[in-house]
């Protein structure tokens, strides 16, 4: 997976926003105003970026996949991993990782966000 073909999965779902807030090199994507994926533009040869995770599964996989998810770097090591592309995780295993944030982040939505999302 590149980084094009990470955000194109990630603009596709439904809600998502992409923005800059902290600067040109960090795309971060939001639904309902809650942001479920960080990713460095600067990153040329290796590509890797932050998602939320269940904390229990976080365990799991950074002790599954040692050198390809890792706590998440300058977020919540509780809640959210770094993911490293174009290793030990197949594209279809990096997609459900970020299925998974996006998940995670649209069921902490008010009702109401979520239902205007939904009938988009």
């Amino acid at each position: 997976m590149n980084i094009e073909q990470l955000r194109e999965y990630c603009i596709a779902k439904n809600g998502v926003t992409e923005e800059l807030p902290f600067g040109p090199d960090t795309l971060v994507f939001k639904v309902g105003g809650k942001v479920f994926l960080l990713l460095g533009l600067d990153q040329v040869s290796q590509l890797a970026f932050n998602v939320k995770c269940d904390p229990d599964r976080a365990v799991e996989l950074r002790t599954d996949y040692p050198h390809t998810v890792l706590p998440g770097y300058h977020m919540n090591k509780k809640h959210w991993n770094t993911v490293h592309c174009n290793q030990a995780l197949s594209d279809a295993a990096v997609e459900e990782l970020i299925d998974h944030s996006y998940d995670l982040v649209f069921k902490s939505l008010t009702r109401s966000i979520k239902d205007q999302i939904s009938s988009r």
